[in-house]
């Protein structure tokens, strides 16, 4: 395939000798597929979310905690139907929904996939945000549910730390294509159906960033009466990829600084979740089973 799927519009031949920017051929390659139970709470419901983690990154942030596969595409090749009995295996588990973690580069290949087998659940696009917006309306009337990141409200950071330096705008463009599709949130029984939350991962030394983007966030999508989304506030940062090489985000956070960026959260109103700073632990990152395919 000649891919323009993502924002870096490569323009390469992807498959098993040519790759793209996001490191990987044509067909998925999956790191993991299980129930996690560590997302938000209307995400993860009583019984867990039905996970599914896609090897390879368009963005490829430096201090990625899932840099095994983000950077280094650890994982197993899978079809198009092998991804569907997936879902079927998922969905026997007892799974809430099926969440595709960081999949921009195989919409291709799960809109296939949903051709075998289309789970009687929410599905959920968790994207870093820096998503196409043509891209996105291919999934329109598919995706139940949109959980994008927006890392940054500073190109000049996003260029430095993903390699990205027009990250604001596109992701800017991303959402409120993701709200044009998805304009209310929808929770019953404490679990989400239909909606938008928006993460944000807090960095060590970068909270200006952070309140940059939650203005960002309060002026665009929360004090428009159309729309509803809710905001992720996240915690959970600790040093991993090659975060060690950059020494203003090789450490975790501080109180005070998670506190600043809170209370500014509180200020503007926005609605949400919360992590508290106790979500910064190892036993959060998921062990990822490769299979016996690690090409």
């Amino acid at each position: 395939m000649i891919c323009d799927l993502c924002p870096r519009g490569c323009h390469t031949q992807r498959d098993e000798t040519s790759r793209g920017y996001c490191g990987v051929g044509e067909l998925p390659k999956i790191a993991r597929a299980a129930l996690h139970f560590d997302e938000e709470p209307p995400i993860s419901g009583s019984r867990g979310a039905g996970t599914i983690f896609f090897s390879g990154c368009n963005l490829r942030c430096v201090f990625c905690q899932n840099y095994a596969i983000s950077a280094e595409n650890g994982g197993r090749i899978v079809t198009p139907y092998q991804l569907s009995e997936e879902y079927r295996r998922l969905e026997a588990l007892g799974a809430q929904n099926i969440e595709f973690v960081t999949p921009s580069h195989y919409v291709h290949a799960i809109l296939k996939s949903l051709d075998y087998y289309h789970p009687r659940l929410p599905l959920i696009w968790n994207s870093s945000g820096y998503d196409k917006v043509e891209t996105l309306r291919r999934l329109e009337g598919v995706i139940d549910i949109y959980l994008p990141d927006f890392k940054y409200s500073d190109n000049e950071l996003a260029k430095r730390l993903s390699n990205c330096d027009d990250y604001v705008e596109t992701a800017t463009a991303a959402i409120d294509e993701m709200l044009r599709q998805q304009p209310e949130n929808v929770i019953e029984d404490g679990v989400m159906r239909r909606g938008v939350i928006i993460r944000h991962l807090v960095l060590p030394s970068h909270i200006k960033n952070s309140i940059g983007v939650l203005e960002i966030v309060k002026r665009n999508w929360s004090a428009r009466k159309e729309t509803s989304a809710l905001v992720s506030l996240m915690a959970q940062y600790m040093p991993a990829g090659r975060a060690a090489d950059y020494p203003d985000i090789n450490r975790r956070l501080t109180k005070r600084e998670s506190q600043k960026v809170l209370d500014r959260l509180y200020d503007l109103g926005l609605d949400g979740f919360a992590q508290e700073l106790s979500s910064a632990d190892k036993k959060y990152v998921p062990e990822w089973d490769y299979g016996s395919d690690n090409r």
